[in-house]
């Protein structure tokens, strides 16, 4: 603190005796004025070093009144490195986006206060442009200073600064250009520049990773020991992550570039001995980012994805993580992650599919590698996330790959003459027998997965017979599981296994018929489908019973078609019945599921539904619904009620049209709302800036004023008046325009919900119409029938018209 009153008192000189010293606001004012006014280039340096002492200390004053000047100093002090140097660590503290330590315990200072800085500085694009030209000096602290500044400001105002660079010309290749810098600590801050700069804006992405980035970026990762390097290592893979991650024009450009082999260098593991003796904390950051990277080329939907599948397996990555997977002293967050990657590049890939069914794991006997990972996810005692994580690997395993789901029941089914082992579905079996309801849940989902889109293995699983608990007659795979489902004690227990057996059931009427034989599984989904304390248990039996309705070949007496409709008639009513069925995609957990294949559930007690069951549902519900609705208890009416259905339509429809109007009225309302608000809300942002602007200038004039009579003069104290009026009137407008976007907002959520009811309400009486006219045509059937046999019965003599 010594040191930097001796450099004020350096620029400004020492106070008068008998005279008090300047205030902080005071001082900057001075130093505005000098950085401004002199004509000497030693002075405005002196200045400028001042301004950056004080910056730290004195925010506010310095941000509101010194804005300009510095901005003057970018553009006119070019040739001067030292005062540039200055005036942009000065800009750096002012709009850094943490406060310092004497702000901490200051409530005066806002927490965004350099957000709020940053907004008015790129108020003119042009300011953005004069720190972009300084990254062209080759000068060590010009250089970071401006890096630096352009972090604070992409931290503070992202979008904003991405929409500006991205329309200056050579922006973003001015800032690749550092990463070749041969200073470290530049070309460091460049790379969290760079991370700040792409995040999720595709445009900029492109452009950064057409400058060849992904070398200078592999370049530097080589230098600095791939997996085994430092945090650097990490900020590379964190850029590269950023530059591929839902941007498909880069994942295209990397894997044409060949960049997919020099990831193998990250993955690469040491002896048993190494690592035995366990990873740094950093190169568990490394192979994690790297994961990441790796999922972010082979996770998508679409036609790229799939080559990027053939190219991970076709240079080695796929090997390279079966070797992360089967190695010794892998934390269990980095063999969680390393599941995913494995899961997402054999996804839909029968070849990457086929070879991971052949990778074995070096134990004694070896054991095939997924037979080892579905141990590990029917372990109760393993965590959570690496159970998920081999779910969500076996599913990948089996997608779209008929041939390992026939291997997978054909463990199931009895073999002559071979010698007994342990089998995947010996596994699976046992877990749905288990104590633990999400080993129960883990079985019965990845079992579905094997009769998913397969008749022909749903049928062979019919074959499949277990041994009765107690040491009773074998019973069918098919029975066992609607015994658990009645004996079932846990709710996740029972969704998994309303979910195995829908998956069995649909499209396969021979399973449906098993279902409805035996096992009393039909006797309890009725009893939960009418229960309605668990909308989720109840939507979901009301499902099944829809499938076994729909696939019911009438094969089972005591449940035939007829009679399956007539037992949910009575005991359920086909209304209510309809209602539990259609409810299941609105509830939040079909909306978690239905998001993405992998389950993303942080807790055990949270297991519900799986996305291929939404799948499933999605593509029956409508089926399902029609059945019911054209095989439903016709309600024949007398042709008198004709006459009054039609004055209901009538009247129904007059209601539509008042709807509508109102309906437009209340959009055109809610327009005019929303414009008012945003024009509001600028307003305010504007005062709120001139606020910040006085609140420093009177804190000058309040320091004045405080100081001895002697040395206050009367200008000082009018002009403090002046500004605390000024401030007062602000203040008014503010808290005026404050209480008028308060009032608008109410409004605009008033005008919403009020179109929102009439929408419903529409929509309402638009189905009531359409059923209307569906019962008046059936009525005008009904009557012509009736006058044919009228004329029929009169000897072919037309009755006459009423």
């Amino acid at each position: 603190m010594d040191f930097l009153k001796s450099g004020i008192k350096t620029v400004l000189g020492s106070p008068e005796v008998g005279t008090a010293a300047p205030s902080p606001a005071e001082t900057v004012e001075r130093l505005v004025e000098r950085v401004t006014n002199s004509t000497l280039l030693q002075d405005r340096r002196d200045s400028c070093r001042a301004l950056k002492a004080l910056s730290q200390n004195y925010r506010i004053e310095v941000g509101a009144q010194a804005m300009d000047a510095l901005r003057q100093v970018l553009e006119l002090d070019r040739a001067d490195n030292e005062t540039i140097h200055y005036a942009l660590d000065t800009l750096k503290n002012i709009m850094s986006p943490t406060l310092f330590k004497v702000e901490e315990d200051n409530h005066q200072v806002p927490c965004n206060i350099g957000e709020q800085f940053t907004e008015m500085f790129i108020k003119d694009p042009q300011n953005v442009q004069l720190v972009l030209d300084l990254l062209d000096e080759y000068d060590f602290r010009v250089r970071l200073s401006a890096v630096q500044l352009l972090t604070f400001m992409l931290t503070n105002r992202t979008r904003d600064i991405q929409e500006i660079i991205l329309v200056k010309p050579m922006g973003v290749s001015k800032m690749i250009d550092l990463l070749g810098d041969t200073r470290e600590v530049v070309r460091n801050e460049t790379l969290l520049l760079l991370i700040k700069l792409t995040k999720g804006n595709a445009n900029i992405q492109k452009i950064v990773a057409f400058e060849n980035t992904f070398d200078r970026l592999f370049e530097i990762i080589a230098s600095e020991g791939h997996a085994e390097g430092g945090i650097i290592v990490e900020d590379c893979l964190l850029l590269m992550l950023n530059l591929l991650k839902n941007n498909s024009s880069n994942v295209n450009f990397f894997k044409e570039g060949s960049y997919v082999q020099r990831l193998l260098p990250l993955l690469a593991t040491r002896d048993d001995e190494a690592e035995e003796a366990g990873w740094a904390a950093q190169r568990v950051a490394n192979v994690q980012v790297t994961l990441l990277v790796v999922r972010a080329l082979v996770g998508g939907q679409g036609a790229g994805a799939g080559g990027c599948r053939r190219a991970v397996r076709a240079g080695g990555v796929l090997a390279a993580l079966c070797g992360v997977l089967m190695s010794s002293g892998v934390p269990a967050a980095v063999l969680a992650d390393t599941i995913l990657a494995v899961a997402d590049a054999v996804r839909a890939e029968p070849e990457s599919q086929d070879y991971l069914a052949q990778v074995t794991a070096p134990s004694d006997p070896p054991r095939p590698t997924l037979l080892v990972l579905l141990m590990c996810m029917l372990n109760e005692k393993q965590p959570f996330q690496l159970r998920c994580a081999v779910l969500y690997c076996f599913e990948c395993f089996l997608y779209r790959n008929e041939s390992q789901q026939a291997a997978l029941v054909s463990t199931l089914l009895p073999t002559a003459g071979e010698a007994a082992r342990l089998t995947a579905g010996q596994l699976l079996c046992g877990g749905l027998f288990s104590r633990d309801a999400a080993a129960n849940w883990f079985a019965a989902v990845a079992l579905s997965h094997a009769l998913r889109d397969n008749p022909e293995q749903k049928r062979r699983l019919l074959r499949v017979v277990v041994a009765a608990a107690g040491g009773g007659a074998p019973e069918s795979l098919v029975s066992q599981c609607g015994r658990l489902l009645q004996r079932a004690a846990d709710a996740r227990a029972q969704v998994a296994l309303l979910m195995l057996l829908s998956h069995w059931a649909a499209g396969c009427p021979a399973a449906a018929a098993a279902l409805l034989g035996g096992g009393g599984a039909v006797g309890w989904a009725v009893s939960q489908a009418a229960d309605t304390d668990d909308p989720l248990l109840s939507g979901l039996a009301a499902f099944l019973l829809a499938l076994l309705y729909h696939y019911n070949d009438d094969s089972v007496p005591e449940y035939t078609k007829e009679a399956l409709k007539q037992v949910i008639v009575k005991r359920i009513g086909l209304e209510a019945f309809v209602s539990r069925l259609s409810s299941v995609s609105r509830l939040e957990p079909y909306s978690a599921a239905s998001k993405q294949p992998q389950p993303v559930v942080a807790q055990p007690h949270l297991l519900s539904l799986d996305y291929e069951f939404c799948n499933l549902y999605r593509e029956h519900e409508s089926l399902l619904l029609s059945g019911l609705a054209a095989e439903g208890p016709a309600e024949a009416e007398h042709p008198d009620t004709l006459a009054q259905y039609r004055a209901l339509i009538r009247q129904q429809d007059a209601r539509l049209h008042e709807l509508v109007a109102q309906l437009d009225q209340l959009l055109h309302n809610n327009r005019t709302l929303q414009n008012t608000l945003n024009d509001s809300l600028a307003t305010n942002s504007h005062l709120k800036d001139e606020n910040t602007l006085l609140k420093a200038q009177v804190s000058a004039a309040g320091a004045m004023s405080a100081a001895p009579r002697g040395s206050t003069t009367h200008d000082a104290e009018l002009k403090e008046r002046e500004l605390q009026e000024k401030i007062e009137l602000q203040d008014a407008k503010l808290r005026e325009y404050e209480s008028e976007v308060e009032e608008l907002r109410t409004a605009l959520r008033t005008a919403e919900e009020g179109r929102r009811k009439a929408e419903e309400e529409l929509v309402t009486l638009r189905k009531d119409q359409d059923d209307l006219l569906v019962l008046v045509a059936d009525q005008d059937l009904e009557l012509n029938k009736y006058k044919e046999l009228v004329v029929s019965a009169q000897g072919g003599r037309a009755p006459a018209e009423p």
